[in-house]
């Protein structure tokens, strides 16, 4: 089956196995690579969904007295079609690294202690009692949608506090807001199903070959096999500021300097509206035009005629746009002219490269803008999509809410209404939710490394499942062990030693992936669980027993938010019998399923932005179910492939063929939007000449926590580096491996060269990829942030190469 598109993965996949022949120091156990048409009958199989990035595939997970022996994919899961990526294939034996957490650790001077979970949960009770306004909880999209709801329960239904956000901040909270903007609703409304239709693929700043394979693998194979009734190659555009394995793959490449996105953009719209070559029927039909207000700006800005709109847009011209972007002239009348044939079905794909910005909420909102003005929308193959880079960003983080601002399903803490319906659905006093939005990520360790006599009021902050100390911009101001006031505590759960354990004052071992059970929710709006499989190792347990044990503790210490209206503990669990199941205590958790209660209780906040869910049982019995999904009259359960389209989403008005039923202006239509180019806050200048670039590759995923114990992905990717034009290296007498230090105004980080390597930057320009705890760029990157999604641009900083023989910069 899919013959081709099985090479293109499998050969990324066993170069980098072969990389590593099993040998000596081997960090975690092999697991063998298993065909999913051929699984061992004498091993225990379950499905669950990958653990590592937002696709979603689904993998068959083989278990054998007790241990994960085996993976494959799943080739009943409509994602992958028993497809993996390299990291995919190996993702069971990221549970068996050597060092493995599986103690409740104290810091005692500079040493970390045993103690048990009851002192370990009562030390994080009896500090969050000290000042609970003063306690934040910082999560990620790999929280599973049971821990991150229970999250967002104990904060602001319980403690009254608003200080809790995720990693996902600095990494998608700019396609949030583009969405916002656009639909007045979050979430893409097209699929995965767009990839196989598609006549052409522009991908906008992203790699999806590292970093989203299998989905990338989808429009590649196509040519062999006619997926999607194509029988036709996809044309695919990769624009970049960097070459890298897409590009490789791809059509073309479209060179284009740092920020060039956004004039990018606005030339396209600009030569779709001075030649009369929008879709003018689907414009006065279903869009309105919107511009930031001049002071306050908003998600809503304000409206403006289409005549106005083309007056601003009018500035865009192909050599305005061109000098500012650095894309040729006649590349960008080649991309207005597709997006002007409306023969054509057209995909758009981003991820970081647009929402790791200063106008990253501009960007997003500018390219649905794009799609919206040429009508390339609601049909299969024509969307504009953002993909996550986690395996729940949008499950958790956008769906549940677990955002500073924001409350499950798409509520806001500022609304009185939201507030008002949650407190219903809580059972809780009115008024207890806290009106005043929390800090977001980069305020929050902001406030966190502030003195408590000065500005900071945050002391205390918990982490799960993420590991700031590696992630955050700017580390020597956000997160560094050496200038944290003494007053203030980390506490950090984990499964393995980290960046940010290595700087904590509690350590909790946690379980991971099948070592509990859970639901994810995947890039295109699909919800996927799975059930505990394996149990972990030593005193390792599930986060959301974590924050369950510690709100009942609260309880007990009398602290009144742990209890609802009428007196009962806030996650109070009855079993068939009427029973109360005592869930904090660790030998009861699972005496029933909490994830079950947890998500129908959830289920009750998604209606109202129309992100229906099914009862918990359909997820057990289906490779996931993309939402909004709506039950039958038979009593069956019907998901949604592309929202806001009549005869596929049930929500859309009798006898529209389009609906944006969410519309900021109440009116049934998009938002398509003018933002003026406003250039980055750094840029190179004789003291740091080069443009800096982060990011991902293949072999490892975000920090490297998980895929860095894994021997055969370690080997085939050991260490961060540094990648540089040749001619740069020549100018400043660079030799290939060589060790150098790349300096910023922030800080710095030693990193060896790589010259025609697997990326090639243009000249002035250098990228370093963030998986290495060894090698913490970040110390480099900048803090400054988009105002509108609070999100870092990780994109684009000001840096400088300096030998590390040589105390000056050399260029």
């Amino acid at each position: 089956m899919d013959a081709d598109r099985r090479a293109f993965l499998k050969s990324s996949a066993m170069a980098a196995a072969s990389a590593a022949a099993l040998g000596q120091n081997q960090s975690a156990t092999a697991l063998p690579v298993v065909d999913g048409g051929t699984l061992d009958s004498s091993i225990r199989w379950n499905k669950a969904p990958c653990r590592f990035c937002g696709t979603g595939c689904h993998v068959q997970v083989g278990v054998e007295q007790g241990k994960v022996v085996a993976v494959a994919g799943d080739r009943h899961a409509e994602v992958n079609k028993g497809l993996l990526c390299v990291k995919g294939y190996h993702v069971g034996a990221i549970l068996y690294g050597n060092d493995r957490l599986t103690q409740p650790l104290l810091r005692q001077g500079d040493q970390h202690v045993e103690i048990t979970w009851e002192e370990a949960i009562d030390v994080v009770a009896r500090r969050i009692m000290r000042a609970p306004e003063k306690f934040a909880f910082y999560g990620s999209g790999q929280w599973t949608i049971p821990e991150g709801y229970a999250a967002q329960k104990f904060m602001k239904g319980g403690l009254g506090n608003n200080h809790i956000d995720p990693n996902a901040r600095l990494c998608m909270a700019s396609a949030v807001t583009g969405f916002i903007a656009t639909y007045g609703v979050d979430e893409p409304a097209g699929c995965y199903d767009d990839l196989d239709a598609c006549d052409v693929l522009i991908c906008w700043g992203n790699n999806p070959a590292e970093n989203h394979p299998v989905l990338f693998s989808r429009v590649i194979d196509r040519p062999a096999h006619g997926v999607g009734g194509r029988e036709k190659a996809a044309r695919v555009i990769d624009i970049g500021t960097r070459r890298t394995r897409t590009s490789e793959l791809a059509s073309e490449f479209v060179l284009m300097k740092p920020h060039g996105d956004v004039p990018l953009a606005l030339g396209i719209m600009h030569l779709l509206v001075v030649e009369n070559r929008y879709d003018a029927a689907f414009v006065q039909q279903h869009c309105n035009f919107r511009s930031p207000q001049e002071s306050n700006p908003t998600l809503q800005g304000e409206s403006i005629s289409f005549d106005e709109f083309q007056r601003r847009i009018a500035k865009y011209t192909p050599a305005h746009a061109s000098e500012l972007s650095g894309v040729p002239e006649d590349k960008i009348r080649e991309l207005a002219a597709l997006f002007a044939d409306r023969r054509l079905r057209i995909t758009s794909l981003w991820c970081m490269g647009m929402n790791q910005h200063t106008m990253g909420t501009a960007v997003n909102s500018l390219v649905h803008g794009v799609h919206l003005l040429s009508g390339h929308f609601g049909k299969p193959g024509d969307a504009p999509t953002s993909l996550t880079g986690q395996p729940s960003a949008c499950g958790t983080v956008r769906e549940v809410g677990t955002l500073a601002h924001a409350l499950p399903g798409g509520r806001l803490v500022a609304n009185p209404e939201h507030r008002t319906q949650c407190e219903q659905i809580w059972n809780l006093p009115a008024g207890r939710i806290n009106p005043t939005p929390g800090y977001d990520t980069v305020q929050m360790f902001k406030q966190f490394m502030a003195p408590n006599d000065g500005a900071g009021d945050v002391d205390t902050i918990f982490v799960q499942v993420t590991n700031p100390g590696q992630t955050l911009p700017n580390l020597n101001a956000l997160l560094n062990r050496d200038q944290v006031p003494k007053d203030k505590f980390l506490i950090v759960a984990d499964v393995y030693p980290t960046a940010t354990t290595r700087i904590a004052d509690l350590i909790l071992p946690a379980a991971m992936w099948v070592e509990k059970n859970g639901i994810f929710g995947n890039s295109e709006r699909r919800t996927q669980q799975w059930f505990k499989m394996v149990d972990p190792p030593g005193q390792a347990r599930d986060d959301c027993w974590m924050t369950i044990a510690i709100a009942h503790r609260l309880m007990e210490l009398g602290h009144e938010g742990m209890q609802d209206k009428d007196g009962r503990f806030i996650f109070h669990v009855e079993n068939e019998f009427g029973d109360e199941v005592p869930i904090w205590q660790w030998d009861h958790y699972y005496d029933l399923n909490v994830d079950k209660y947890l998500f129908e209780e959830y289920r009750q906040f998604t209606t109202l932005k129309h992100k229906n869910l099914a009862p918990y049982d359909e997820y057990v019995a289906a490779r996931g179910l993309r939402w909004p999904v709506v039950e039958q009259a038979d009593g069956s359960w019907r998901e949604t492939r592309f929202r806001f389209v009549a005869g596929e989403d049930p929500f859309v008005a009798n006898g529209k063929p389009v609906d944006f039923y969410h519309s900021t202006t109440q009116d049934g239509r998009a938002q398509i939007w003018f933002h003026d180019y406003q250039p980055p806050p750094e840029t190179p200048d004789d003291e740091y000449p080069l443009w800096l670039c982060t990011g991902r590759v293949l072999e490892h995923w975000h920090t490297g926590s998980m895929t860095s114990r894994i021997s055969q992905l370690k080997r085939a990717m050991p260490t961060a580096y540094v990648e540089v034009h040749p001619d740069d290296a020549d100018a400043m007498n660079l030799r290939q491996g060589e060790v150098v230090v790349i300096e910023s105004r922030r800080g710095a980080a030693e990193l060896p060269i790589w010259i025609n390597g697997r990326g090639a930057p243009p000249r002035g320009s250098i990228f370093v990829p963030f998986f290495d705890e060894t090698k913490l760029i970040n110390l480099v990157t900048l803090d400054a942030t988009d105002p509108f999604s609070k999100q870092p641009d990780f994109k684009k900083c000001a840096a400088r190469i300096r030998r590390k023989t040589s105390p000056e910069a050399t260029e």
